[in-house]
């Protein structure tokens, strides 16, 4: 992976706006839950590793979708460097960890993979900067309020900020209003998966992309 498509990648996470955060019980339920959010228009999906067979979800979900520009395949809860190799050679387009590591920041600098590492302070988030990463991940975002990002950029006006944990329909809206490049979101989006409903995933997936996008044409 070159530095430019490292930057296409980059840009394609900020035009997604919303990205799932998968956690499933088997790689099975994953595989459905993503052929799910992306009928629903929902292109941005992090495949974390607390499911079994993660790197497999990666790497089939990547080889079936290769034709599609728009889709952007990442790994989440990478918790080392390790992890975060073997992501990448399954195909993954960006690394999510929720904390910042510097092993793992090494190891996506060389393969020019973003890195999103989840950061709680000023200190750390600089500390992540200085080591090149591109996004920070506001984790648990439900620990803040949206002003935090505006007590963030007050020092650090080039932070580039994606709040998870605690995201919703109803307070997106807060969050992107903020100047945040894109949102992550779990909890009952994926809620459905365990009762086999993935029409309704599609369903909140297509309702959530609607409110993204007209989200996007206030604050343009």
């Amino acid at each position: 992976m070159d530095i430019i498509k490292k930057t296409n990648i980059l840009l394609e996470i900020e035009k997604c706006g919303v990205i799932a955060v998968l956690r499933s019980d088997s790689k099975e339920e994953a595989l459905k839950t993503i052929d799910a959010l992306l009928n629903g228009g929902m292109t941005g999906i992090e495949v974390t590793f607390s499911i079994p067979q993660a790197e497999e979800v990666i790497r089939e979900t990547v080889s079936k979708y290769k034709d599609n520009a728009y889709i952007v395949v990442g790994a989440g809860t990478v918790l080392d460097a390790m992890t975060a190799r073997i992501a990448i050679m399954a195909g993954a387009e960006f690394v999510v960890s929720p904390m910042f590591d510097s092993e793992i920041a090494e190891i996506c600098n060389l393969y020019h993979v973003p890195y999103l590492p989840g950061c709680m302070t000023i200190t750390e988030i600089k500390t992540a900067l200085r080591s090149g990463v591109d996004i920070i991940k506001l984790f648990p975002a439900s620990t803040y309020e949206p002003s935090f990002v505006d007590a963030v950029k007050g020092p650090l006006p080039q932070v580039n900020i994606m709040p998870t944990g605690g995201i919703n329909l109803h307070n997106m809206e807060q969050w992107l209003s903020k100047g945040c490049v894109a949102v992550g979101v779990g909890g009952n989006l994926l809620a459905p998966a365990k009762t086999g409903d993935y029409d309704q995933i599609t369903k909140l997936a297509k309702q959530y992309m609607d409110k993204y996008n007209e989200i996007k044409m206030v604050t343009a």
